[in-house]
């Protein structure tokens, strides 16, 4: 799937004025998501800053889109970009209602990165058991980068702990427990 802005950038060399229009809002939505981050806002004031100041933006843009809709051709770049932006709307807004969600997905497609790099590499595990681990293991990975854990040093002192941890707890091994579990002069 593609991000509105990715179309409506695209359209740019078909209906520059329109194209400019969507491209600016998006902006300013950017600019409330540098705010919150450079204000270090938790989750609860991101989303109260979200619904103050992104929601009126998004508003602004859907009506835009709305009004220009009939006035572009459907499958020109920009008709395709509005279509596509508004039978997304659902999805494209959520993140105001939380805020622990990201405005985009570029996190998750960073993480992805080194997948799609490898993939050649990994065309073949020799069998599905070997394929569902690797799996699990390329999870916990992303996970301990997203939580800025070093995979290495986590890993390490699962495996060491793993054997003689209760498997009714085992949920206390997940990188996320781990790390709150972690003296505050330990390094992460």
């Amino acid at each position: 799937m593609g991000s509105p802005d990715g179309y409506h950038y695209e359209a740019q060399s078909s209906d520059l004025m329109r194209s400019t229009v969507v491209l600016a809002y998006i902006h300013l939505l950017y600019a409330v998501e540098r705010e919150a981050r450079d204000q270090k806002l938790d989750s609860a004031a991101r989303r109260t800053l979200r619904q103050a100041k992104a929601k009126p933006v998004l508003a602004d843009l859907r009506a835009y889109l709305e009004r220009e809709q009939p006035q572009v051709l459907p499958k020109s770049p920009e008709g395709q970009a509005i279509a596509y932006t508004l039978s997304n709307w659902k999805a494209l807004v959520r993140y105001c209602e939380d805020g622990d969600l990201e405005i985009d997905n570029n996190g998750a497609e960073r993480s992805l990165r080194g997948v799609a790099v490898g993939r050649k590499n990994w065309m073949f595990y020799g069998s599905d058991h070997g394929g569902r681990t690797a799996a699990v293991l390329t999870s916990l990975i992303a996970t301990c980068k997203r939580l800025h854990i070093d995979p290495f040093a986590y890993l390490r002192d699962i495996f060491d702990r793993i054997s003689s941890h209760p498997k009714s707890r085992l949920a206390e091994l997940l990188p996320d427990q781990w790390k709150a579990g972690l003296p505050s002069s330990a390094p992460s």
